[in-house]
């Protein structure tokens, strides 16, 4: 398997008087290398923990994670930040875009900071701004650009290192329903062109775009549903139902 998630336990002890807090119990998935996966769940259910775990951004308290057959836990301090940059990409809510730097500036830094050559890394944000339609915004600002561009930029910026796997944490949170459908778009463009995506979400259309959705409550995965041939519409009533079993 591409990326393998074993028994994974996340226990935090709180430093004064209160107990101990059980984020993950046990959980177990697979990812394929190509897959589309959602993560869902309510609010506390554990879903942002897993993804931090997944980003080397946090240790489980117990149980592993493989990436093409390596642990993480393995990885050396000195080499968790080198290990993200050149197999992650991330996408967050609030774009994290730097506002005293353009658009073009932004997408390049993960490029700069691996110290790749100018020349190259011209090509790669010609080629990844043209494939997002942002070709002419490369030298506006952010604050000068609307969410849905700000956020298409971030992808962009997340995709040049052209990472293993693509992390998002609700990626159209703070972006309009029109915004919203056309990173949707990008994200099922780019997964269809062999890009791995996991996604947390609390959106059901969100998900209802994805290969997999992996449903969380209480820290541990209560359902999973895998989308087949299900249309778009199956998908999102499928999700629905289920989330609405979790609440009960």
């Amino acid at each position: 398997m591409f990326l393998e998630v074993k028994n994974l336990k996340k226990i935090y002890t709180p430093r004064i008087g209160k107990s101990n807090v059980t984020a993950l119990s046990d959980i177990s998935f697979d990812v394929k290398c190509g897959d589309y996966i959602a993560i869902m769940g309510e609010s506390g259910s554990g879903k942002t923990t897993l993804l931090n775990i997944l980003a080397a951004l946090d240790t489980p308290t117990e149980g592993e994670v493989f990436l093409e057959g390596k642990p993480l836990s393995k990885l050396r301090k000195d080499d968790v930040a080198a290990f993200r940059r050149e197999n992650l990409g991330f996408v967050f809510q609030d774009f994290n875009l730097l506002d005293t730097f353009c658009l073009k500036d932004n997408i390049l830094l993960p490029l700069v900071l691996s110290r790749i050559n100018i020349k190259e890394m011209e090509q790669r944000v010609k080629a990844i701004a043209i494939k997002l339609k942002i070709e002419n915004l490369l030298h506006k600002f952010p604050y000068e650009v609307s969410g849905g561009q700000k956020q298409r930029a971030a992808v962009a910026r997340a995709l040049i290192t052209n990472p293993t796997i693509l992390l998002a944490d609700e990626p159209t949170g703070a972006l309009d329903s029109r915004s919203t459908d056309q990173l949707l778009d990008v994200l099922d463009e780019i997964n269809q062109d062999g890009q791995t995506i996991l996604m947390v979400t609390h959106s059901i259309k969100c998900a209802s775009y994805a290969k997999r959705v992996v449903l969380i409550k209480d820290g541990v995965i209560f359902d999973e549903i895998v989308k087949n041939n299900k249309s778009r519409q199956g998908m999102y009533e499928l999700v629905s139902d289920t989330l609405a079993k979790i609440s009960y």
